[in-house]
């Protein structure tokens, strides 16, 4: 073709102003829900039912009321239990303790006086020894154990930083006595099996005893191996033990 050849009025050329082209991004297909599922599907388009492959449930093994095997006691009526007197052959039960209730010749009335009805205060000159206890049961301070607040141990305080004066080491320091220290000759040389290949070890010992079997076993001579195997055959034998006695005829007299 020609570069002659008529494409339009349309040119090549910056646009005015910014398009949709010119952005990068995802596009408008993410902005709107889906119409194909069942989950987050466009509600404003029809959504057809699903269906599912579930398992099937378990049915209820749970009964609502007896059935035909229920018994129901002779006692029972429609109206209720029946009324009828019962006798048993049981044991006569024990009499019951003794109530021990004051009576009411065990209160007196006449010396609730001065604490029913008002009465003016009466003063005495005797001690006042009514209201102590012949003995003490309230603990004093030494019962309770307070914890020290000494040692960096405080539960609930902040401690200061503690120091302790140890005794001097004798290890490592410069009146050390080396000569005590083991030499090189203290230490035993380590097998090099242990962390190399170890090759295979013979040892020679002396031959063990021979089994004492005092038992007939037969030799290789006892074996012969040249003869072979007879193949199974057929006979025209008697169909009788050779051991069977024989029934004598009138031929044998």
């Amino acid at each position: 073709m020609g570069s002659d050849v008529w494409v339009g009025p349309w040119r090549p050329h910056r646009p005015r102003g910014p398009i949709a082209a010119l952005y990068r991004g995802p596009g408008p297909k993410y902005m709107l829900p889906p119409n194909t599922g069942y989950v987050l599907h466009d509600p404003s388009r029809p959504r057809a039912p699903a269906f599912s492959f579930g398992a099937r449930l378990p049915t209820q093994q749970t009964s609502c009321g007896p059935g035909p095997g229920h018994l129901v006691p002779a006692h029972i009526t429609v109206r209720g239990r029946d009324g009828t007197p019962a006798y048993s052959i049981h044991g006569r039960p024990r009499h019951a303790a003794p109530l021990l209730t004051p009576g009411p010749g065990r209160y007196f009335p006449e010396r609730a006086g001065n604490a029913t009805y008002p009465s003016a205060p009466r003063h005495t000159i005797a001690p006042r020894n009514w209201g102590t206890h012949a003995k003490q049961q309230t603990p004093g301070p030494a019962t309770y154990t307070v914890p020290s607040l000494l040692g960096p141990r405080v539960i609930g305080k902040v401690s200061a930083p503690t120091y302790s004066l140890y005794g001097r080491s004798a290890v490592g320091s410069f009146f050390e006595d080396l000569s005590k220290t083991p030499g090189p000759c203290a230490y035993h040389a380590v097998n090099t099996g242990i962390y190399k290949s170890r090759a295979p070890q013979f040892s020679m010992l002396a031959r063990t005893s021979l089994p004492q079997d005092n038992t007939l076993n037969p030799g290789p001579a006892a074996y012969n191996v040249d003869q072979p195997r007879k193949p199974r055959g057929w006979s025209f034998g008697i169909r009788h033990s050779d051991y069977v006695a024989r029934v004598p005829t009138k031929a044998d007299d």
